[in-house]
């Protein structure tokens, strides 16, 4: 039973210049109060299914600096806990014209961080990350972390979300072990963010996120097929209510700037009440979920941050699809233009955070090409049916699956790679979570930017043996022609452009980073290790690294060779 006053957070979430917003959830109405520098600010919690939470807008700060804050509840300061052995949390913002440096991976799962739980899920880099940065190693403190999807597992739970089911309801009884409501939601969240050494993290350094499938659940609009099995479970309406709802709490809300807040519908429902009675946006959330769900083009989950020279697109690649067989893409019409939009030129760097790795390892990305026309029935109706089948079997619905909005997005990078969208970048580089082990790949081009793809997961849920080895599989070249062969049985266009792997696979929990340098990307990987039997204390080990330089810096070592 929760008895402190504050529950969750504070979670240092949109951060910029001279602002930052704070996320908290406390245990009753109330009000929250920020403090920093002699200044406070205060914001009115609002209610969603009997849960309280507070967004604190912080702002009039100076650029580029770090301040430490307090957080008060009704008056009294609730954080930083008194003798938990962390430094003060702090507000760090931007700096104009600082390179970014930025942290990042994904598919965290929650459970406990002893040996037993280091025995059957590895050790959480996430946290092994925490306890680096709080000692004051040496490690650099980035910017930012993006969380690319999977930071709970609604449909796997662990045995500490199931005792909190078997207390409310029968666990026999569909969905069984899996997540039905809000509740079960908020509690969800409370053991992924609860732990001592991951929430002083999180009160410190800024964060972006965005779900993936695992949010909700597995294949989550994998098809039109996928779609339509489950919408006939009794029990799926109140699930996808409840994910987006809170996902929208627990997740998006923090994503969103102080000028986008202040246009979004339901934040507008909750500052409108901020000085008066609190607000109960249940009944809206509710509404608004289930409107998200059946009409994506409703609601955008998708955002854009510039960082000096260096742009970051956050891409949805899940709840916007168009599962319709003569419309199907993974991102619906309007969300393909917003994308196009902010494809541009320009930019040193151009980052796009997509959950679903844009570029496979080739032979995996042949067969899921291969896989999509089948199910769609270059085959027949029996091809499909056995399309269908693998495709949710063997989770084969990445960009590769949607094989035209895999090559309407090729063709805007390729054109931003040819400076036909504004002065070509140096970089273009996807960031990607989502398949259990990390890799880097780079599209074969001989001018203009050089095109990446940066995979980090998991932060903490490694695949088993099996899967390892067929990932490892699809990473050698031996699997692209054979999968390109296969491909083509299907009449399966051969993609625009062709890649291959310069870094990797590597199978352990990660957490990545990555900082742009003078000769052009430097990036990361780092894993937590246990010395003897303390559990407890894993310090950080670096597992891979590599730096990108641009082409022009590349052709210039090469010469003084």
């Amino acid at each position: 039973m929760i008895t402190h006053a504050l529950v969750l957070g504070p979670l240092m979430r949109y951060v910029d210049e001279t602002s930052a917003s704070i996320w908290v959830e406390t245990r009753d109405d109330a009000r929250v109060a920020v403090s920093a520098a002699g200044r406070d600010w205060e914001a009115r919690t609002f209610a969603v299914h009997g849960h309280h939470y507070a967004l604190v807008a912080v702002d009039g700060l100076k650029p580029g600096t770090v301040t430490p804050y307090t957080v008060a509840v009704n008056g009294v300061q609730v954080w930083p806990e008194s003798g938990a052995g962390f430094p003060p949390p702090v507000i760090a913002t931007l700096k104009p014209g600082k390179p970014l440096r930025l942290a990042y991976g994904s598919c965290r799962t929650s459970v406990p961080h002893d040996a037993s739980g280091n025995r059957s899920h590895g050790v959480d880099s996430l946290r092994a990350y925490a306890l680096e940065m709080a000692s004051g190693g040496t490690e650099p403190w980035p910017d930012l972390v993006a969380f690319l999807g999977d930071q709970v597992y609604a449909d796997s739970t662990s045995k500490q979300m199931q005792e909190f089911i078997k207390a409310r309801r029968d666990i026999k009884a569909p969905p069984g072990e899996e997540l039905q409501d809000y509740e079960e939601y908020a509690h969800l969240y409370y053991l992924a963010w609860s732990d001592p050494a991951n929430r002083w993290l999180l009160s410190t350094l800024p964060s972006a996120m965005i779900f993936d499938d695992h949010d909700i659940r597995d294949d989550w609009n994998a098809s039109r097929s996928w779609r339509e099995a489950i919408k006939g479970k009794t029990w799926w309406q109140g699930r996808i209510m409840a994910g987006l709802a809170s996902y929208w709490v627990y997740q998006h809300l923090g994503n969103l700037s102080p000028q986008e807040r202040a246009v979004d519908p339901l934040w507008q429902k909750a500052a409108a009440h901020l000085d008066g009675n609190e607000p109960d946006l249940s009944a809206e959330l509710d509404s608004f979920a289930l409107r998200a769900d059946r009409d994506p083009e409703a609601y955008r989950w998708s955002y854009c941050r510039d960082y000096g020279d260096t742009r970051l697109v956050v891409v949805d690649s899940r709840a916007a699809r168009n599962l319709a067989p003569d419309r199907r893409a993974l991102l619906d019409d309007a969300e393909m233009g917003w994308l196009d939009a902010r494809m541009q030129g320009g930019f040193r760097h151009l980052l796009v955070a997509t959950s679903l790795p844009f570029l496979l390892p080739m032979g995996l990305h042949h067969l899921e090409s291969w896989d999509e026309a089948v199910s769609e029935g270059a085959w027949g109706k029996f091809g499909a049916r056995v399309g269908e089948n693998l495709r949710q079997a063997a989770d084969l619905e990445h960009w590769a699956a949607f094989q035209g909005s895999f090559r309407r997005v090729a063709g805007m990078v390729a054109e931003i790679a040819d400076g036909a969208r504004g002065p070509a970048p140096d970089t273009i580089t996807f960031l990607s979570g989502d398949v259990h082990f990390s890799y880097v790949s780079e599209v074969q081009r001989t001018s203009g930017s050089r095109i990446i793809q940066a995979v980090c997961s998991p932060i903490r849920n490694p695949l088993p043996r099996l899967l390892r080895s067929f990932g490892a599989l699809m990473s050698y070249s031996l699997a692209a022609p054979i999968g390109a062969a296969i491909a083509r049985s299907a009449k399966v266009q051969e993609p625009p452009f062709h890649w291959k792997g310069i870094k990797g696979p590597w199978f352990d929990n990660n957490l990545a980073c990555l900082e742009v340098v003078p000769e052009g990307l430097k990036l990361w990987w780092q894993k937590g290790v246990v010395d003897g039997a303390d559990h407890l204390h894993p310090r950080l080990k670096r597992v891979a690294d590599i730096t990108i330089a641009s082409r022009t810096t590349a052709e210039a070592v090469r010469e003084a060779r």
